[in-house]
């Protein structure tokens, strides 16, 4: 029973009828769309255009389906759809939704004008679909933002910015319409001084580099991404020059004083993402354990369904229970977030990190149930474990994960 002047009670488990309904049509997508495709373009390791396309065509891949399920009251748009997509196939889906971590930093930390200009310019439209990619990662700077070597110098006299490095770990890295690098702008204030710039499309200087082959999420294209010398207008440092003079001084101010800390840019970004990637690592989660409990109810060995053994029965009873509480964890850090509750106990990295663990656990129990055929690609839980190891890697580790929520926990400053 909820405390007298709380509003706890408007979190709820039982989803509206335009929920549902959003969901089903997603799961259907999910089901004769990407599902059959998933298998092909795993093994082309390539960006599955049509499928994207498609999804374009029926509104999927759009930035006002995904503003509708951002702004939704309750939380749970994003991380319903997230599950449902990845549901379907983990690789597939990041190139389907892999634009949206580029959008929510322009979100994050734009303004309304460089929200209305740009977001669009991500996604293009069915006739001619295009992605984004969110930069941040470096070769020396993955977990350890404070150590990102990107810079990005003001030249006053033309308003322009002027953009170094090189960023790895990008997913759709290069083929990017539009790409999103945060940089530092001022080196002495560590992660503080960093700040997000939008790079136009075929602005000169940017490249691809490396791109990379992967254990999973084969059909996402993932690459290092160039910069050299890259010049952009004034314009397109997100949030405006006054707002990062702003935050800049007060961190100076706060540094000198061995003050609290400031939030930086891409931290804010994966702040805001870490629960929709627990949704994606619930989706592949599930997707297996039906796999294994289809399986394990028609697969027959000494004249019984595998399921009647305990050894089987209890691995799929520890894998449902998981998965049940993984997306409780996800639905109440995305209802928090949108209701402004401070996530005072990391919530947001306690989702991540459960749901990620969660899906490599899974995926390798459905793996065992199904012996040798679950060895094999002819049937997707191969696929599906392969893919779910990158859950527990990318936007924070699970050992960052742990590291926030415990510092967390005891009121240390996370750097």
């Amino acid at each position: 029973m909820p405390l007298e002047g709380t509003d706890m009670a408007e979190f709820t488990m039982e989803l509206n009828d335009e929920q549902k309904e959003v969901r089903d049509w997603l799961h259907g997508f999910a089901a004769d769309v990407i599902r059959p495709a998933a298998a092909e373009w795993d093994e082309r390791e390539e960006t599955p255009w049509p499928v994207i396309q498609e999804a374009a065509k029926v509104g999927i891949y759009s930035l006002d389906f995904y503003a509708q399920q951002y702004f939704d009251p309750t939380g749970l748009g994003i991380p319903m759809a997230m599950e449902e997509l990845f549901w379907g196939d983990a690789g597939i889906a990041l190139s389907i939704v892999g634009t949206g971590l580029a959008a929510v930093g322009v979100l994050a930390n734009g303004t309304e004008e460089q929200i209305g200009t740009w977001i669009p310019q991500m996604y293009g439209d069915a006739n001619d679909v295009k992605v984004a990619a969110f930069c941040s990662s470096e070769p020396d700077a993955g977990s350890d933002v404070a150590s990102m070597r990107t810079r990005a110098v003001y030249d006053e006299a033309k308003d322009e910015w002027v953009i170094n490095g090189t960023k790895t770990w990008a997913t759709n890295g290069g083929i990017a319409n539009v790409h999103v690098v945060v940089a530092v702008v001022d080196p002495e204030l560590g992660s503080k001084g960093h700040a997000s710039f939008i790079v136009p499309p075929g602005t000169p200087g940017l490249s691809q580099g490396q791109k990379f082959k992967k254990h999973g999420i084969r059909a996402s294209h993932t690459a290092e991404v160039i910069l050299d010398n890259v010049r952009v207008p004034g314009s397109c440092l997100l949030g405006g020059k006054e707002k990062l003079d702003e935050r800049l001084a007060r961190a100076r101010e706060k540094a000198r004083q061995g003050g609290e800390r400031v939030k930086n840019a891409a931290m804010a970004t994966f702040e805001a993402s870490r629960p929709a990637v627990g949704a994606m690592a619930v989706g592949t989660a599930r997707a297996a354990y039906e796999v294994a409990l289809d399986y394990a109810t028609t697969r027959e060995q000494f004249g019984r369904p595998i399921v009647d053994n305990q050894g089987v029965a209890f691995q799929l009873a520890d894998m449902r229970t998981s998965i049940d509480a993984a997306r409780l964890l996800v639905w109440r850090a995305s209802w928090m977030a949108i209701n402004g509750k401070p996530f005072t106990a990391a919530e947001g990295s306690m989702s991540k990190l459960f749901a990620s663990e969660t899906a490599k656990k899974v995926t390798a129990q459905a793996i065992q149930i199904l012996g040798g055929n679950g060895y094999t690609r002819e049937y997707p839980v191969e696929r599906m474990h392969r893919d779910a190891a990158i859950y527990t890697i990318f936007e924070g580790t699970s050992e960052i994960q742990r590291l926030v929520i415990a510092r967390t926990l005891a009121g240390v400053p996370i750097r």
